[in-house]
Formats: structure tokens, sequence, C-alpha cells
């Protein structure tokens, strides 16, 4: 007998539901209500697609639907709406059916239709998610995994980035995953069924730029034997990545003005502006605001590409998704390879080292270390890093308190993480009492080290 897939019900009045026999027999329901915040605790299994049930949905009551789809982060939500009348008439139900929803059913609800809906969605994301994946190599693939806060509110961040046309401007240090945080962008968004075409802004010639981005028309010039479509064109419809927009030099970014003010383009020979619709994401590692004071990066330029900003966090700054990381990053090499594990003591050195190449580095190192071991497990020494581990912000000006600080801090996340969160266990790591773990733990309010633990039950009805 096949599984039940999982499938999440929130609900403004989940008390008063009851489950259709059909969805019962196919589905395992987990039944959420939306007048209350969605608890720290809460664990789901993988689903793919939820119920957003708003029939019941009260204008003097209270609910937390951005908490709870942030919470979730399931990729697809189907509405379920009143009457066709009501929900017209709704200005808020269409806002929230717009900006979260793949499809709505209204009142009376066709159960059979209703099922059809969200197991197709399922099947399309289990598509995407196996297209993406073999599209991705190396540490891109992992960069948006894990748990800690510094990832979770990233991704939060951008989901709601994803549900509008604006454009999205993505900083961060070398190696942090700027690429991957565009692709999550586009495939979270109304897009994703449209092309994502990405400029290599470091390697686009000056003299070639027009030509590339705008295409050209045939007869154009001496060797423009047929008409050529550029780059915003293939991405009409889409999302045009510039990675590495901050490579672009003065005179490249000027040309992209004009498309950046009226979302016009004309081909070079043309005669006739075509309008293109492209969403514009871009990606930089060196900080813009500070290449305008040097006059390396045209203020009209970034004002027109910065309305939604995404900071990738350092690898630094997420200590405890160190186990995990590497895990999956292992997982990527050849099978020959990839069965070898970690010790305790080399992840505790991982996690406190300063990786000034972030997720590029680690991906390096481990590569390096799983043809250096000769055993089945990895050891510090493997890995290569520098003799004193650094200590991970860098910073020579820290006191001693400080200093103690951070590394109390670190040993509690990643003591917890490399035992899925057994308190007893983690103080054994550590040589101290339960009592004085406990201790830290309220010292340093690490709300985001602790590892969502409680079941939610699954619907009976």
């Amino acid at each position: 007998m096949q599984e039940k897939r999982p499938l999440v019900w929130l609900s403004a009045a989940p008390q008063n539901l009851i489950y259709h026999p059909v969805l019962q027999s196919l589905w395992r329901i987990y039944s959420l209500d939306l007048g209350k915040p969605p608890s720290l605790n809460l664990k789901l299994p993988a689903a793919k697609v939820g119920i957003l049930d708003l029939r019941e949905a009260k204008q003097d009551r209270q609910l937390y639907i951005d908490d709870w789809l942030s919470a979730l982060e399931l990729p697809n939500w189907v509405a379920m709406l009143p009457g066709p009348s009501l929900a017209a008439s709704n200005d808020f139900l269409s806002a929230m059916v717009t900006k979260y929803c793949s499809d709505y059913h209204t009142d009376p609800i066709d159960t059979q239709r209703l099922n059809t809906t969200i197991g197709h969605l399922w099947g399309m994301t289990e598509l995407q998610e196996l297209a993406h994946k073999a599209a991705q190599h190396g540490y891109q693939s992992v960069a948006l995994e894990g748990n800690s806060r510094a990832i979770r509110q990233v991704r939060s961040l951008m989901r709601k980035f994803a549900s509008t046309p604006e454009p999205v401007l993505i900083q961060g240090e070398g190696g942090t995953g700027k690429e991957a945080a565009a692709k999550f962008i586009h495939q979270n968004s109304a897009r994703r069924h449209h092309p994502m075409v990405t400029v290599n802004c470091a390697a686009l010639p000056v003299s070639l730029t027009q030509s590339e981005l705008f295409g050209y028309e045939k007869g154009a010039f001496t060797h423009a034997l047929k008409a050529h479509v550029g780059r915003l064109e293939m991405a009409n419809g889409g999302t045009l990545l510039f990675a590495g927009i901050d490579e672009l030099k003065p005179e490249q970014q000027s040309a992209i003005l004009r498309f950046l003010q009226e979302g016009q383009i004309e081909r070079i020979g043309g005669t006739t502006p075509k309008t293109v619709d492209t969403r514009i994401v871009a990606t930089s590692t060196r900080p813009l605001e500070t290449m305008i004071a040097t006059q390396e990066f045209r203020s009209d330029v970034f004002y027109r590409i910065s309305g939604l900003q995404v900071l990738m966090p350092p690898l630094r700054e997420r200590p405890e998704d160190m186990p995990e990381l590497c895990k999956k990053i292992l997982s990527g090499f050849p099978p020959s390879h990839c069965q070898r594990t970690i010790t305790k003591k080399t992840f505790l050195d991982i996690a406190t080292y300063s990786w000034p190449g972030n997720l590029r580095e680690l991906q390096n190192r481990l590569r390096q270390a799983i043809l250096l071991t000769n055993g089945s497990q990895i050891k510090p020494e493997d890995l290569g890093l520098p003799g004193g581990v650094e200590r991970a912000n860098g910073d020579n000006g820290l006191t001693l308190e400080q200093s103690r600080s951070r590394a109390e801090q670190q040993a509690l996340s990643c003591s917890l993480a490399l035992t899925n969160h057994n308190v007893s266990a983690a103080a054994r790591m550590l040589k101290i009492s339960r009592v004085s773990f406990y201790r830290l733990l309220d010292k340093h309010n690490p709300s985001s080290l602790s590892k969502r633990s409680d079941d939610v039950t699954p619907s009976a009805r």
C-alpha cells in the first residue's frame, strides 16, 4: 500500500473541519490553526503542498498568515475561499490568493477537482526539484540549506521578494551562494515557468555589451548575416541575472540604464523600441554603496536595481549549519569518496574556523580531505586548515569577555547540532553538567540554536 503524502491544512477555523474521505484516504493531513502563531518547536514532514483555508476567516479575528507561511516554507499553496461572489468582493482574500497561492477553489468545494489540483502541484514540484538538482553543482546546491537563524531569515525574505516583480540586489562575500539565492527567487516566483538567463558581467567585454544584451538586426554590421536576439529579450517573461554586476564598467552601466528606467530595448540596427517584460536580479561581491562613493558605480543604476536587497550571511555566522552542509557537500562527490565520515573533533575545528572563502572554500577543503585521507574518517589534519584556528569574526579588537562569549555560543550550537539536539549528550561532549549547559543557554538566549523537535499529530478526522 502506497504511503500517504503529507498535506498541510492551514485553517481559520480548524475545529469546524470535516475532511472528505477521498482526501483522508490519499493524504496524511496536518491541521493547523491560523488564529494562533506558529510554535518555535513545530516540526512537519517534507510536504510539497498546503491548503490555505480562508472560508471562515473573520475580520474581527487576527490571523497569522504571514508567520505560518514563512515558518512552513512550502513551495505551493491552494486557497479555499467562500462562494465566488464573496471572494471577488473581498480585497483581503484576493490579496492573499494573489500573493501566496498557485490556485484557489471556492465553495462548494469539488473534492475530486481539489485532489487533482494538489496532486498535480505535488508532481510538478517533484519534477522541478529533480531538474534543479541535475542543473546545480557544487556548493551552490546546498548554499541555502540549514536551520540557523541567519539562513532561515534569508529564505523567508526571499520568499516575500519572489512574489513581487521588483528588481532584487543580492550582496555578500564571495562563496556565500548569491547565485543560488537568485535561482531561489526565480523558482519561487510566478515567472518560474519562463527562462532565467544569466549574464556573467566579469566576462562581458565592453565592445560586445550592446550586441550581447540587446541583440542586433540582420545587416546591422558587416558580419551580421542574420538577426540575433539579446539576453534581455531572451529573458522576456522570466528573469535576467546580472551575476557580478559590480564588475561592469561605467560605460556598460550606462548602456543598461534606459532599459532599467523604461523596460524597453532597441536592437543594433533597429529603429523600433521593443518592450520587454524581464525581472532583474543582480549579485555583487563588493558593496555597491562604497563603489558609488569612489565613482566606480553609477548611483542612478544602483537605485534602479536595489529596490529590494538581500545580504547573504557568511559561513562563520552559520556554525550550527556545518554538520548538515558538510554531509550534503560530501554526498555530491563520487560514490567511492562520499562514504567517508567526519569526526566530531573535525566538526568542531570546522565550526570555529573563520572560512574567508565561505562555502567555496569549505567545498575545496572537503575535496582535498577525501583525496588525502586513507581511512574512512576525515580528520582535522586532512582539511589543511591554518594552524591556530582563527576566531570566527576575525576582529583583533575583541575583549577577552567578548571572545569567551562567542566561543560559548559556538560550542553550544555545534554540540547541539552534532548530537541531534540531545542536551544530555551535548553537555557530555562539552564535559559540563546539564545544569551548566542550561545556564549557558539562558545566558546567551540562543533561540536559533534550539532545533524544532515537537511533532504535530496528524488529524484523525
